[in-house]
């Protein structure tokens, strides 16, 4: 086998259901010189087995086993600190790599020496038989990654802060040792913060449009992002917007922070005003109301223009 360029660290708790698709599509990969760190956290289905089994029949691949459940920045922090890689990617064990995701992330940051490299995503849903396939690439996604650029910042394009998910990059290991960077361990939404730290942190960036992952919408309905009609989640889901943005003021970005307050508007506060509508608990409402307020005073002093269709739902939130 080449020695290692990239690994990949592959969190998992309870998806035997997917990991095996998962798994598969990383082992097809164009690019084989990748090593990949299986973390199961203590999970209560086959996730273990799947893991170990693809273990000992690729050496690629290893395996970290928790018998206690830490959590997913847990179980990310503690594969950072066996990397000994160039490069460092995440994958989620439920969603699917399209075959040359690390061909053009790696390849695009060993062509232009840049520290981090984002790739465009599309979701993975089911349809009324169970079947899943994956959608088109979203506007805010685009918005993120396209025309695609070499050696870019923060500055000069803002709009590649909304790109806030671990499993669409890889990065130089380097940027994660020399900035001290680490995912939230406490809450979930644990990739909003280090997100924004590390576009900060980045001497330069490169965007990709080309789809790299496929990000799967369980149909359980089980996924943390399926799951924000809960009081908890909610509150770590605007917890970690809230931090992400913190990060860009305090780093001096007003653009990007202009761009996460104008995003967070249009496309997550209309989704979670939909589902506050209806909730039982006045709390969720409350939550979603002080967060609204806040950054739709911060958009209206800044001279941010917010979409139609989203302007009447932020108007509603703040309200509560």
């Amino acid at each position: 086998m080449s020695t290692p360029t990239v690994t990949v660290i592959v969190p998992g708790r309870d998806v035997g259901a997917f990991a095996e698709e998962a798994l598969a599509s990383l082992r097809a990969q164009t690019r084989t010189d990748f090593r990949a760190l299986l973390v199961d956290d203590a999970s209560r289905d086959a996730t273990a087995e799947i893991f170990a089994a693809t273990a000992a029949d690729d050496p690629r691949f290893t395996l970290v086993r928790h018998e206690v459940a830490q959590g997913l920045g847990a179980s990310r922090n503690e594969a950072l600190a066996l990397v000994d890689t160039p490069y460092v990617g995440f994958f989620d064990a439920d969603d699917v790599m399209t075959p040359g995701a690390l061909d053009l992330l790696v390849g695009s940051l060993e062509d232009s020496s840049s520290d981090i490299a984002v790739g465009a995503y599309v979701r993975l849903r089911a349809d009324a038989a169970g079947y899943y396939s994956p959608g088109v690439v979203q506007p805010w996604v685009a918005a993120s990654t396209s025309p695609g650029r070499r050696r870019t910042t923060l500055a000069d394009h803002p709009d590649v802060s909304g790109n806030i998910v671990a499993w669409s990059k890889v990065s130089r290991t380097d940027l994660w040792r020399r900035a001290g960077l680490r995912f939230t361990e406490e809450r979930a939404y644990e990739d909003q913060v280090v997100a924004q730290q590390m576009y900060v942190a980045a001497s330069a960036i490169d965007v990709i449009p080309d789809v790299v992952v496929h990000w799967r919408e369980r149909a359980d309905g089980t996924s943390i992002t399926q799951r924000r009609h809960a009081v908890s989640v909610l509150r770590d889901y605007l917890d970690g917007m809230r931090g992400g943005i913190d990060v860009l003021d305090t780093a001096g970005h007003p653009g990007a922070a202009r761009a996460r307050v104008r995003l967070i508007l249009d496309m997550d506060v209309p989704g979670l005003v939909r589902v506050a509508e209806h909730h039982p608990d006045d709390a969720y409402r409350q939550l979603l109301g002080a967060f609204t307020r806040d950054l739709a005073d911060r958009a209206a002093r800044e001279g941010v223009t917010l979409d139609e269709a989203s302007a009447p739902l932020v108007t509603a939130a703040s309200g509560w």
